[in-house]
């Protein structure tokens, strides 16, 4: 009976006796770790005592795109050489050169032209471009007289302060430097009170235009992906006659940003009125 209880017990205690070994090795590892920390060195099975510390890693950075210069902006002035034909208090003129505050541009007027007006409302010291008096469709662009722009990327924009009346939608319009006219889908549209917009080309889809007539082509195609790398003219145009003064129906606009990278323009096409 004795030998029995001693040969069951024997097993326990070496049990016993493992279990306690194994305890105090963890701790005296535990113990030799905030050591080695408190001396300013890295624990053993992490690189060796002393080592030097893992190098960190950066998480990797997104890739940010420039945001392009400014290449030009236009907010327009009345001529003082040429007459009003509104009366005093708002003075009209039709859009001419004599119009164009920035002296680096020329201006282009399609459709009607002697509709196409710039309006000075003086009691607030305000200067716009107009289409109220547009008897039929007109258009309006403006060319740098050295330079085209690359409005391509995915940062190339266009901003204007615009007041639109009635069902009109106004459109970005371009000419490439190779001659062909493009009339883009993305669009500002009635405001009540003058309103700061923006149209990041890269989200618009192009159509032809035809600017003597100022409409889309009769294709009905969508131009994809067209080359905006050498643009020469930028413009607007809402694709409707006016509906006379007051708030029927119009398009105004008090100025407009080109931003993308400037391109000089080849001599071949550098003679002014190249169109």
């Amino acid at each position: 009976m004795l030998k029995s209880i001693r040969t069951l017990c024997l097993p326990g205690f070496l049990i016993v006796c493992l279990a306690g070994s194994g305890w105090l090795a963890l701790q005296t590892a535990r113990a030799a770790g905030q050591q080695a920390q408190a001396q300013g060195a890295r624990p053993a099975g992490r690189g060796g005592p002393g080592g030097p510390p893992p190098a960190r890693q950066e998480p990797p950075r997104s890739t940010r795109l420039e945001f392009p210069p400014l290449f030009f902006r236009e907010e327009w002035k009345i001529d003082p050489n040429a007459p009003n034909v509104n009366n005093a208090e708002e003075p009209e003129q039709p859009i001419t050169q004599g119009n164009v505050a920035n002296p680096n541009l020329e201006v282009h007027v399609w459709g009607d032209q002697p509709g196409s007006r710039i309006s000075n409302q003086t009691y607030n010291n305000m200067t716009y471009a107009m289409s109220l008096l547009c008897t039929s469709n007109w258009a309006i662009t403006l060319r740098d007289k050295n330079n085209d722009v690359d409005l391509s990327g995915g940062v190339a924009t266009i901003r204007w302060r615009t007041r639109i009346s009635g069902f009109r939608y106004l459109h970005p319009v371009i000419k490439l430097a190779d001659g062909t006219w493009l009339i883009g889908d993305k669009t500002t549209t009635y405001s009540t009170s003058w309103t700061v917009s923006e149209i990041n080309l890269v989200d618009v889809r192009w159509r032809r235009f035809d600017p003597k007539n100022v409409i889309e082509t009769g294709d009905g195609y969508w131009v994809d992906y067209p080359d905006l790398t050498r643009v020469e003219e930028v413009g607007f145009t809402d694709l409707m006659r006016g509906a006379g003064h007051g708030s029927a129906g119009g398009s105004r606009l008090d100025w407009i940003e080109v931003y993308g990278k400037p391109v000089p323009r080849a001599a071949s096409v550098t003679k002014a009125g190249s169109r």
